[in-house]
């Protein structure tokens, strides 16, 4: 979704070297695997993972770290919780009550291990025809914003679920990069300043 690929490289074989694209610096779990291979790994093997991102890539100066997380309130979130300063957590969800489920596990799991919750984020908020200009609540509409003040945290961002995201995504250069005054980032680049106006990035 960066435009990158190929392997990271290892001067010493101990110390491991992002990638880098479009000024953000990076490291996946995914470039160090064949693009069709599944990674099944073990609780041990995945916090041994993490902690090697954590401790052995060389981030350099950086604003501030996102790390994604996979779906769930399992080991790799409590360890991450556990061994690093972690400053707060994003919940991203779709708007269906299904998905809603899940992200109030999560919120009760971060606040349990006494990491600030920063706010929700709306994925698939919305879907716009390109033919006819119809909008279409696909997934719902509004119960991220509802379960947000339930919560008593910020609605962060309502992301749409539209084509031109998908594309640029798969193009290798992000609708903030590609498109930046489109409506399609308008969603993304009021996420990252109101992260900054909260101090937070």
């Amino acid at each position: 979704m960066l435009g990158v690929s190929g392997r990271p490289a290892s001067p010493d074989g101990k110390t491991i070297l992002p990638m880098r694209n479009h000024g953000v610096t990076m490291m996946s779990l995914g470039l160090m695997t064949n693009d069709d291979e599944a990674v099944v790994w073990r609780g041990p093997m995945l916090m041994g993972a993490l902690q090697q991102m954590l401790m052995q890539v060389q981030w350099g100066a950086l604003d501030v770290l996102l790390v994604d997380l996979p779906p769930g309130t399992g080991d790799v979130q409590m360890t991450l919780a556990q061994k690093a300063q972690v400053d707060g957590a994003i919940i991203v969800s779709t708007p269906q009550d299904i998905a809603l489920l899940d992200a109030r596990k999560g919120i009760d799991m971060f606040r349990k291990l006494d990491v600030p919750i920063l706010g929700m984020v709306e994925n698939m908020s919305t879907h716009i025809c390109s033919r006819c200009g119809h909008e279409e609540h696909i997934f719902g509409h509004g119960g991220v914003a509802a379960e947000a003040e339930k919560m008593g945290v910020p609605l962060l961002a309502e992301i749409p679920l539209d084509m031109t995201i998908r594309l640029a995504s798969d193009g290798g250069a992000p609708v903030v990069v590609s498109q930046p005054g489109s409506a399609q980032a308008a969603g993304f680049l009021a996420l990252a300043r109101t992260l900054v106006g909260q101090g937070v990035a």
